[in-house]
C-alpha cells in the first residue's frame, strides 16, 4: 500500500516515514503541498496523510483542490488545530479522519488501519476469499486453514490490489499503476499472479482471458 505524506517538520516526517515503512507501507514524503499535488497525478496512492499547516497551499486547500479534480483517495489530516470550525473545514474538504498533534505513532497506525478497512474491505477485519481461505486486513496476511501463507512483497501487493477491486476485473494496466507506477511487461505480471495462485491449493483468483484477473465475492464464481 502506497501512502503520500505531506509534513514540513523534518523530524516528524522522518519518524513517520520510518515507522510506516517498518510495518509494511510504502511512503513518499513531501514538504511542499505543490510537490505533493503533482505527485498525486503521477503515482497511484492509496492514502494521503496531510499536515494542515504547511507553507503555501495548506492541507485543507490541497485536498479540496484534489477533490475538485475528481481525486477520491482517502485522506487523514494531521494537525495541531483544535477549533471545531477547523475540523468542519477539514471534513468539508473531503477527509476521512483527523489525528491531533502531538500523536503517538501507534495511534496513527490504528487510524490508518481503520481507514483502510472502511474504504477497501467494508469494515471487515477478516475477508473470506474461499472455503478455508481468509485475508487479515489488519496484519496484511493471507490465511489458509488457519495458517499464514508466506507471500513475497510483490505477491502481497498483487493481492492487495485484487482486494481493493474485489469482484471487479483488474487489468495489467491497473496492476502497473497501483504497484509499480510504470509500465511492466504483462508476461511478468502473469507470472507473479500465477505464483500467488499456486500458494494455496484452491482457486480464488480467476482469469478473465484478455481482460485481467478477479477475486469474486466470497470465492463464488462470478457470471
Amino acid at each position: 500500500m502506497k501512502i503520500l505524506l505531506l509534513e514540513d517538520e523534518y523530524t516528524l516526517r522522518i519518524s513517520i516515514e520510518e515507522f510506516l515503512n517498518d510495518i509494511g507501507y510504502e511512503v513518499d514524503g513531501f514538504t511542499s503541498s505543490e510537490e505533493a499535488y503533482d505527485a498525486v497525478f503521477e503515482t497511484a496512492y492509496d492514502l494521503l496523510l496531510l499536515d494542515v499547516s504547511v507553507p503555501g497551499r495548506n492541507g485543507f486547500e490541497l485536498l479540496s483542490d484534489l477533490r475538485k479534480e475528481g481525486i477520491g483517495i482517502s485522506a487523514i489530516f494531521q494537525t495541531s488545530l483544535t477549533d471545531m470550525g477547523d475540523f468542519k473545514e477539514g471534513y468539508n474538504a473531503g477527509c476521512c479522519d483527523y489525528i491531533r498533534k502531538p500523536f503517538d505513532l501507534m495511534e496513527l497506525q490504528l487510524r490508518i488501519e481503520q481507514v483502510i478497512k472502511s474504504c477497501y474491505h467494508d469494515n471487515e477485519s477478516i475477508v473470506t476469499l474461499a472455503k478455508g481461505l481468509e485475508y487479515d486486513t489488519t496484519h496484511f496476511s493471507l490465511i489458509y486453514n488457519k495458517k499464514e501463507v508466506d507471500l513475497s512483497k510483490t505477491e502481497g501487493d498483487l493481492l492487495e490490489v485484487l482486494l481493493k477491486y474485489k469482484n471487479q476485473v483488474v487489468s495489467t494496466e491497473i496492476f502497473c499503476d497501483e504497484i509499480w507506477g510504470e509500465y511492466v511487461n504483462p508476461a511478468n505480471i502473469r507470472v507473479q499472479v500465477n505464483n500467488l495462485r499456486k500458494k494455496v491449493p484452491i482457486e480464488f483468483i480467476e482469469n478473465r482471458r484478455g481482460i485481467g484477473y478477479i477475486i469474486p465475492n466470497k470465492g463464488e464464481k462470478s457470471e
